[in-house]
Formats: structure tokens, C-alpha cells, sequence
């Protein structure tokens, strides 16, 4: 997925774009107000960059946060996650009427962070991640149907095939693999894939994450499917169509 950091300490943007980039996110910096516009505004092709999330904070050095908010919001859909040290409600309710999606205030959790950039992909109706391509190309979404080389994960109906052979998959290792599916190539931490398909804490739940990862692997006769990712979570690596 590709992310638009808007912050001017290059040094709270360096940490930050690091732990960005180990779990998959491909992030762009603005430094300022007007370096995030120029970012969204289309090229001279007419082509328009397309950002899963925008994290922009408020503190910017040549006009206010808000402000630059209210513009993005005129010229992209993409989701924006206002980060800040205002922690006051009144704050929190105008950053959000002014279109922003989510509101962080420092200092955060890394581990929620992220949770809250998935959380607002996921709710955008525009494409949020580079993996995702045109109908028919790894991870794109046909009425429904995930494809994924010779897999191909039916949304609606919850079947999954490989080469046109049904797999039989219990509930969760579908919720599982249609996680994973929707954005290939990114890094899932096992604490959001336990939260969202287990609907409960990371406590004393991770063995089961294993277990059922090491099925998906076995049923769908793909090992290298799911990749595990040491210390994070696991992804899903696309196969060649």
C-alpha cells in the first residue's frame, strides 16, 4: 500500500517511514502544507497518485493542518489520519468535520497506528494498495472474486478454488485467507488478524493463528502462499497468473 506521510521533523518521519516499510507500506514524505498537495494533485499525464491513507499531521510549518486537510479532501478521496499533540475533544471534532477519517494523538501506540491506517483502507471504496490491479491481475476483485494465480476466493458464496478444483476451508480459514487476499504484498500483524477473524485478544490465541495458517498452506497445496513474516505478522504473496 502506498502512504502519503505529511510531517516536517525529518527525523519522527525517517522512524516512522521505517516501520512503515517493514510492514509493506510503500511512503511517500511531504514535508509541508503545499509539498502534500502538489503529492495529490494529478500529473502532467493527468494521472492521479493513488494513496491508500494519507497520515497528516497538524503541525506543519507553512500552514495549519486543518487547513490543508480541507483542501486534500477537495481534490482525493483518500482516507486522511490526522496525527497531533492536540488532545482536546473540540479539536478531535473539527479535524473530523473537516473530512479527516481518523484522529491520532501523540504520543501513539505504533501498533494501534497501524490498526487505525488498515482500519480506514478498508472502509475506503477507492482502490488503497499498488498490489491491487486491473479485473483479472493478482488480488483484483471481479463481482466479488478474489483471484490469485490459479486461486480464486468468492467473496460472496465463501468458496475458494484452485485450477478450477473446490477447497474445502472451515470458517475461519476462509476468513482468514480472504484477509489476507484483499491486499496482497502487505503485512498483517498476527495481533489484527487474531482481532478481526477471531473477533478477540492476541492473549493465548497465537497457536491457533499457526494452526490454521499451516492448513491453508496444506489445503491449498501452495506453501509459499502465505509467507510468514518474523516478529510481524504474515502476508500473502501473490503467484503469477
Amino acid at each position: 500500500m502506498r502512504l502519503l506521510l505529511v510531517e516536517d521533523d525529518d527525523h519522527v518521519a525517517a522512524a516512522l517511514s521505517a516501520i512503515l516499510a517493514r510492514h509493506g507500506f510503500a511512503v511517500t514524505h511531504a514535508r509541508n502544507g503545499e509539498e502534500a498537495l502538489q503529492a495529490v494533485l494529478p500529473t502532467a499525464q493527468g494521472d492521479r497518485p493513488s494513496y491508500g491513507v494519507i497520515l497528516l499531521d497538524l503541525g506543519l510549518p507553512d500552514q495549519d493542518g486543518y487547513q490543508v486537510c480541507a483542501r486534500v479532501r477537495k481534490l482525493t478521496t483518500t482516507p486522511v489520519i490526522m496525527v497531533t499533540a492536540r488532545s482536546d475533544v473540540r479539536s478531535r471534532i473539527h479535524g473530523l468535520n473537516l473530512g479527516a477519517d481518523d484522529y491520532v494523538v501523540k504520543p501513539y501506540d505504533t501498533g494501534e497506528l497501524l490498526a487505525r491506517i488498515h482500519a480506514v483502507a478498508r472502509r475506503s471504496p477507492g482502490p488503497a494498495d499498488d498490489a491491487a490491479g486491473p479485473a483479472g491481475s493478482p488480488g483484483s476483485a471481479e463481482a466479488g472474486v478474489l483471484r490469485l494465480g490459479a486461486v480464486a476466493v468468492e467473496l460472496p458464496t465463501r468458496r475458494v478454488s484452485v485450477d478450477g478444483e473446490p477447497v474445502a476451508l472451515t470458517r475461519k480459514e476462509f476468513d482468514l485467507l480472504a484477509l489476507l487476499a484483499q491486499r496482497p504484498g502487505v503485512v498483517f500483524r498476527r495481533e489484527q488478524i487474531i482481532s478481526e477473524v477471531w473477533q478477540t485478544s492476541w492473549e493465548g490465541t497465537g497457536r491457533t493463528l499457526e494452526v490454521h495458517v499451516a492448513s491453508l498452506r496444506s489445503k491449498l497445496r501452495m506453501p509459499a502462499l502465505i509467507e510468514t513474516v518474523r516478529g510481524v505478522g504474515y502476508r500473502l504473496v501473490a503467484p503469477a497468473a
